[in-house]
């Protein structure tokens, strides 16, 4: 199975000096041509400045480039009985060893990863998870900064933000280190060549070279993160580490590796060096990083949904849940209403919702475009901050267990199908019923009692399922969920969109196809 994991640092140099590509385009009046034609494409000389080697340039960037490492003390429960586990456990326990744990055990761990110098004072950028904890129960004791010369430093933690997996740490010394800029990771194309130093495997000062392969690059490792991926080799320890371009600017921090094995196979990430600039310039002045915050949960609208809405796919976002007195809530959205643009900057795959909101300083006032049953207005929202991570966990909760405890007969409600055309029978949601499948007992709806195996529902939903909503329409009877199938399917729609909650995760939109 394929995994994105943590490069753990990095390095880099830009390959393959040579030639670069010029494109010659002779185009006839009267007719579209192939963009390679021959002829079209002619090789060039490097442009003016592109060196044959990165050797100059790499020796002027690797003293700036530096090796982090952790020293942890790890506490963990130890077994009073020492053949736990093994055919002999039960056997000891007979003689008074096996009950209960024995006492906790400190152990120490390490952790090691890249990073670089931006000043010659001695700030250093590295990413967050090369020097947190590296499990449960764990404490960072100390960090150790080693410099290319093999000078050591003990660094003092400034600042950390999990969210963009960023940290600056500090060392002292008694005279100016050499240190790097940040560029403008903006500018970076796709083709692009780029060279990464760092730390793999323990290797210190190593580098790489590989090209940009993708800009705006979503890895799903939170709602805010956009990669610039490369093929520049990366591998664990590379994390933290510095991706340059043939200027020598750093575009990049090396954050992550999509990888079968744990080792490269030609597909890194790096955070956008431009991205990355706030939040270091807020760690650095001791600063905690504050987020916008609309108060909603969202998904992207793809293809099925687009269908049911009767919109263009990727045309925005919409929006699920809406937490009562948010920022979102006062400025009047609502569940289904969908989120196409941000002070008319499109939500798109790849300038997500919670991006756009996230970059908007809490405070400030933005305006969203937004289609509701199929008609578009404008609302004005003022943001508010982001909470914490642990915060966010807690306000959305996790999904709920599957939940038979409800029959199909309560205080008199026969259930009933709602329609062929779904393949779905629901009944209408009760406070009995509510409580049984562990869902708010002012939610209102209709549960899902049973799916036709052979219907497109039946993959989608199960059994305790509350849908609230079918395309934006309240439905509290499974009359009132086959009136809107029917309309639907009278206006040629081929599916519906549900609005359903599952134990203590609400606000979901599921499209489901008319049979």
């Amino acid at each position: 199975m394929k995994k994105v994991r943590y490069a753990y640092a990095l390095t880099g140099a830009l390959l393959l000096g040579g030639t670069a590509a010029s494109l010659t385009l002779q185009n006839p009046a009267t007719a579209q041509v192939a963009q390679n034609e021959p002829g079209a494409i002619s090789a060039a000389a490097p442009r003016g400045g592109a060196p044959m080697s990165f050797a100059d340039m790499v020796a002027k960037l690797q003293p700036a480039v530096v090796n982090i490492s952790t020293t942890q003390k790890v506490t963990v429960q130890q077994s009073a009985n020492p053949f736990a586990g093994t055919p002999f456990g039960d056997l000891f326990g007979q003689f008074g060893g096996g009950g209960g744990g024995g006492a906790p055990v400190t152990r120490e761990g390490t952790s090691l990863g890249s990073g670089f110098i931006i000043s010659a004072d001695g700030y250093v950028v590295t990413n967050n998870h090369v020097i947190a904890p590296a499990s449960r129960g764990a404490t960072v004791e100390s960090i150790t900064v080693t410099l290319q010369d093999r000078k050591e430093y003990t660094a003092k933690l400034v600042g950390r933000d999990p969210t963009s997996d960023i940290a600056v740490l500090k060392i002292t010394s008694p005279t100016p280190l050499p240190f790097v800029r940040l560029g403008d990771s903006s500018r970076a194309r796709v083709g692009d060549w780029v060279v990464a130093i760092g730390q793999p495997f323990g290797l210190g000062g190593t580098v790489t070279a590989g090209i940009v392969s993708a800009v705006h690059r979503s890895t799903g490792a939170g709602p805010f993160d956009t990669f610039i991926q490369t093929d520049a080799a990366i591998n664990q320890g590379n994390s933290g580490g510095p991706m340059f371009n043939l200027n020598g600017e750093v575009i990049g921090i090396n954050s992550q590796i999509y990888s079968q094995s744990g080792g490269n196979i030609g597909i890194g990430f790096a955070i956008p060096a431009t991205e990355a600039k706030p939040i270091i310039d807020t760690l650095v002045k001791g600063q905690p990083v504050k987020r916008g915050y609309l108060g909603v949960s969202i998904q992207p609208v793809n293809a099925d949904m687009a269908a049911a809405l009767g919109l263009a796919k990727d045309s925005g976002e919409i929006v699920g849940r809406v937490e009562p007195g948010g920022p979102g809530a006062k400025a009047g959205l609502r569940a289904g209403d969908v989120v196409s643009a941000i002070n008319g900057q499109p939500v798109t795959p790849d300038k997500t919702l919670s991006y756009l909101v996230a970059n908007a300083a809490p405070g400030s006032t933005i305006r969203l475009d937004v289609i509701r049953d199929g008609k578009r207005q404008t609302l004005n929202a003022t943001v508010g901050t982001r909470p914490s991570e642990d915060q966010m966990a807690a306000l959305t909760g996790g999904s709920g267990d599957d939940d038979d405890s409800f029959g199909g007969d309560d205080d008199g409600q026969q259930t009933a199908p709602a329609t062929s055309s779904l393949g779905i029978t629901v009944q209408p949601l009760t406070p009995q019923i509510a409580r049984s499948i562990g869902v708010d007992s002012t939610l209102q709806g209709v549960v899902v009692a049973a799916t036709d195996p052979s219907s497109d529902a039946a993959q989608k939903l199960r059994r305790g399922d509350v849908i609230s909503s079918v395309n934006s329409q309240p439905v509290r009877s499974a009359a009132e969920v086959a009136r809107v199938v029917a309309a639907a399917k009278a206006a040629g729609r081929p599916q519906v969109l549900l609005n359903v909650t599952r134990g203590r995760t609400s606000g979901v939109f599921i499209p489901v196809k008319i049979k």
